[in-house]
């Protein structure tokens, strides 16, 4: 009966069980405990340890070091601890794999988010730095791109820098060589022999040379102990050729440099293809595979090529080309590239040789007459290939262009048999034949090519030039007729470009007759006044005068009561024409628009600048009679009369026409001429009536004031003025004389008040004008703010310009041009600026676009008179007041104050000029 077994056995031990506690049995260690003795270089148990970790030492070595970690408090962080890994100790299983793959993957996927901005960062940085720290290169890179400008006289003359060697490297000695005579080498052959054996036969003499005949064979012949002659002379040649062809390395020809210092340097240079030397190897790479692929594929060929030449290598791309022409035989591309890559007489060789594989090519055949460089030779070659390319008519010009007229003649007469569809062809052997010929070649020419316009206007031009005008309006009808016949479209725009080249040409009659026959062609009837004028103004444009001339006779004809038509046509000819031209037209602009008074006025002025007065009265006449009892034809007939001091005449007819057509300018006009000539008592009176009528007429209240100003009634003045401004509150002008009257009676302050009170009753208009002393500008433009939006804006702006410091006038004179782009105020303002800081090109474009934009604008030209006066020359300054004359402008704060003036009513355009440029001072 066996023993009853224990029940605790097989069964885990306890939490914190220790064996042999109770009875006192630890204190000692047993080999059981520590396991077997081991080698260092034995396995451990584990088969898939990882490497470091596979022996006993290996293992032994890292718990020496885990138990090394450095815990000193140096080595403590608040944040991360003591350095190092806390559970480096500990056995590292595959959940720690996982958990590191995890952290890894999320290392990664964190990474991958912050990449973008981290290299946009390291970017910024990078430029950051190269900007604070450039590169030499970088530094010296436009230097290097101006080089490309630089002449050759101009690289001649750099001087040379200094040389820091010594005086025997600075000037070497040349080695002079003398060519050794053949007789040196006969006669020191044997004793420059070495021997390695002593011949028994010597005696106490010393060495003997060998006997003849017992050398090796070399230099001397075999059996014989002369020296071979011919061998030398060929190894002469042979060295020489390979020096030149080192020389000749060209595709123009040959240099004259050191060969082997000059390709050396060439060597170490940097390909000036500007790519990366990797991309040269793929595309070589690339294009080698291409031909590799398919051999008989041209671009292959010269595509690689042209990489050999921009790469430097140009001998390889010679091979290259050659052999793709043994490749592609019928390809006129890699012949062409490889006669532009060989040198001279090579390339005539290759082109030669193209012409054996290619002989209708007119490409190849035009090159082999570049490469000829005598006019003989290159007639020959064209003459050869023109027996095999008869139909070639590139090749028939190229030859046409080396021969003299005569024989150009005869070319040309077989050149028109060979092409007979050649436009170009035909129209020069007309221009070379007699007329007669010629009409015969043109006439042969439509037979060939009847679509063709440029036949029938070139026989137009014909008999044009031989005097025949009656002939070109039948030839063009003919032609529009023919040309109909034939299905071919009349492009309007294309005739009136053949027209303008006509009119350039100087064929006067076929461009109109061209006008006449295509104008009306594909135009919608309500279109035409429309089109036709801006046909005439683009020909204008294009510098066209007689065809825009025959589309304004051709309108006219069309609709010959259209005001606005004959006033184009007459702005026209007062342009661009000459004076009886525009008198003839506006002769029958008024048969036919008797009512238009601007008509009329154009007629009388062009009489009256002609000097014939009799004749500008007998036209105004005639519109008094057209036109009864019209104010401006009796306005421009007192002023023909007070222009040339007919002063009795000029105020019977006011009277005239103040008793017939009453007006408030006729009653100005009056007033004006009365004041003018010193009757200051009628022109009182006159003013009394005349304000009796047209009290609302804020001219004749100023007229008031200014008499009782020049006679020092100011108190008079103050009372007109005053009472002006009761009739006419809205008048700017009245506002500012009564502030400048209460300013020269030394009453800023009423005056001040005045403006106050005006920009009240006219908040828009005030901001257009300033005061004349520094305290009302300065209240007028800096105070008001912000800048209201109108036409006068442009006017503060350019004030505020000349307000700001010197340095700030720039940044304020863009901001005004931002906000007044196309005001000629802001750009006249922008001109003195550039004035004032001598930029003189600059301020004298300015100047031209201002007076360009507004051509009224007294005030721009007198400022660029003073320039040109200042910094121009005298043709300069003569075309300036020419052109100011010609505009006749009116309008401008200083212009008016010297033209308005009662002293200066009989001045001329040129005079005022003057006039106002010398009382300009240079103050900005």
């Amino acid at each position: 009966m066996g023993k009853k077994k224990k029940p605790f056995l097989g069964m885990p031990a306890p939490l914190g069980y220790v064996p042999g506690l109770g009875r006192g049995a630890t204190g000692f260690t047993t080999r059981s405990d520590i396991g077997p003795a081991r080698d260092a270089n034995d396995p451990v148990d584990d088969r898939h340890a990882p490497p470091g970790k596979r022996t006993v030492g290996d293992q032994m070595k890292k718990n020496q070091d885990d138990d090394d970690e450095d815990l000193n408090d140096t080595n403590y962080d608040e944040f991360n601890g003591y350095a190092g890994s806390l559970f480096s100790s500990g056995p590292y299983e595959k959940d720690d794999e996982e958990a590191d793959a995890i952290y890894a993957a999320l290392d990664k996927r964190m990474d991958e988010r912050r990449k973008e901005r981290r290299e946009l960062r390291e970017k910024e940085e990078i430029e950051k730095y190269r900007m604070e720290r450039p590169k030499i290169q970088q530094q010296f890179s436009d230097l290097k791109r101006k080089l490309a400008e630089v002449s050759e006289e101009e690289w001649l003359s750099i001087p040379e820098v200094g040389d820091a060697r010594n005086k025997r490297q600075r000037n070497p000695r040349y080695e002079k060589l003398t060519p050794v005579p053949d007789s040196f080498f006969s006669k020191h052959l044997q004793t420059g022999e070495n021997h390695t054996t002593v011949d028994p036969l010597q005696g106490l003499g010393g060495l003997n040379t060998p006997y003849p005949g017992s050398m090796t064979p070399g230099l001397m012949t075999p059996g014989t102990g002369e020296l071979d002659m011919r061998k030398i002379g060929q190894a002469r040649n042979t060295l020489m050729d390979m020096r030149l062809s080192q020389v000749s390395d060209s595709v123009s020809g040959q240099t004259v440099v050191d060969p082997k210092g000059y390709l050396t340097d060439l060597n170490s240079m940097i390909p000036t293809h500007g790519g990366d030397i990797s991309d040269i190897k793929k595309a070589r790479l690339l294009l080698k595979s291409v031909r590799e692929t398919n051999p008989h594929h041209p671009p292959a060929w010269i595509a690689s090529a042209r990489l050999e030449e921009v790469t430097g290598k140009l001998q390889v791309a010679r091979n290259l080309i050659m052999k793709g022409t043994e490749m592609c035989p019928k390809s006129e591309d890699v012949w062409l590239e490889a006669a532009r890559l060989q040198p001279g007489d090579t390339a005539k060789a290759v082109v030669a040789q193209a012409v054996r594989h290619l002989p209708q090519s007119v490409r190849i055949y035009i090159r082999a007459a570049e490469l000829e460089t005598d006019v003989r030779a290159k007639k020959r070659v064209l003459r050869k290939a023109l027996e095999n390319v008869s139909k070639s008519v590139r090749l028939w010009k190229t030859a046409v262009e080396l021969e003299e007229p005569e024989d150009a003649r005869i070319m040309l007469s077989r050149a028109v048999e060979c092409c007979p569809t050649s436009v170009e062809l035909w129209l020069a052997l007309a221009r070379l034949e007699t007329y007669e010929n010629a009409r015969r070649v043109l006439n042969k020419a439509r037979e060939n090519i009847p679509t063709d316009r440029h036949i029938w206007i070139t026989a137009a031009k014909l008999e044009e030039a031989n005097g025949n005008t009656q002939m070109v309006d039948k030839i063009i009808d003919r032609a529009i007729t023919s040309l109909h016949a034939n299905g071919v479209e009349i492009n309007r725009e294309q005739w009136i470009q053949d027209a303008e080249e006509c009119d350039k040409a100087g064929s006067v009659a076929t461009c109109q007759a061209v006008i006449r026959a295509v104008i009306g062609i594909g135009i919608e009837e309500e279109d035409r006044k429309h089109t036709w004028m801006e046909d005439a103004e683009s020909c204008v444009a294009h510098g066209a005068l007689e065809c825009a001339r025959a589309i304004y006779a051709h309108a006219l004809q069309v609709f010959p009561s259209k005001k606005s038509v004959w006033l184009r046509a007459a702005y026209f000819e007062k342009n661009n024409g000459t004076r009886e031209s525009l008198e003839a037209l506006l002769q029958r602009a008024v048969a036919h628009c008797p009512k238009a008074e601007v008509l009329w006025l154009m007629g009388a002025k062009s009489k009256w600048l002609a000097e014939d007065v009799p004749a500008a009265r007998s036209i105004l006449a005639l519109a008094f009679q057209a036109n009864p009892n019209s104010e401006e034809i009796w306005l421009a007939a007192v002023k023909l009369e007070s222009e040339n001091n007919e002063y009795e005449r000029a105020r019977r007819l006011l009277a005239k026409a103040r008793s017939s057509a009453p007006t408030a300018r006729v009653f100005m006009k009056s007033v004006k001429l009365e004041w003018v000539l010193g009757n200051i008592e009628a022109a009182q009176e006159l003013c009394t009536e005349a304000l009796k009528h047209y009290e609302d007429f804020p001219k004749l209240w100023m007229m008031r004031g200014q008499i009782e100003e020049q006679c020092e009634n100011m108190d008079k003045a103050r009372e007109a003025y005053n009472q002006g401004l009761k009739k006419c509150p809205h008048s700017v002008a009245l506002w500012l004389l009564l502030s400048h009257l209460e300013e020269r009676v030394g009453q800023l302050t009423r005056a001040r008040a005045i403006l106050e009170k005006a920009r009240l009753k006219n908040p828009q208009n005030m901001y257009t004008q300033k005061g004349h002393f520094q305290l009302l500008s300065f209240c007028l433009i800096l105070n008001f703010t912000p800048l209201p939006d109108s036409s006068s804006k442009g006017i503060l702006w350019a004030e505020a310009v000349f307000l700001e410091a010197r340095p700030q006038r720039k940044t304020k004179s863009v901001d005004a041009l931002k906000k007044c782009e196309h005001d000629p105020h802001v750009l006249l303002a922008v001109a003195k600026l550039f004035w004032s800081e001598r930029k003189i090109t600059k301020a004298r474009e300015w100047f031209l676009k201002t007076v360009k934009i507004e051509p009224d604008l007294g005030d721009a030209w007198a400022l660029f008179y003073k320039f040109e006066l200042q910094h121009g020359t005298e043709e300069q300054q003569e075309e300036v007041r020419k052109r100011c004359e010609n505009a006749e402008p009116r309008h401008g704060e200083l212009w008016c104050a010297e033209s308005k003036h009662v002293l200066n009513w009989q001045k001329k355009t040129g005079e005022i000029l003057a006039l106002v440029a010398s009382k300009i001072k240079n103050t900005f």
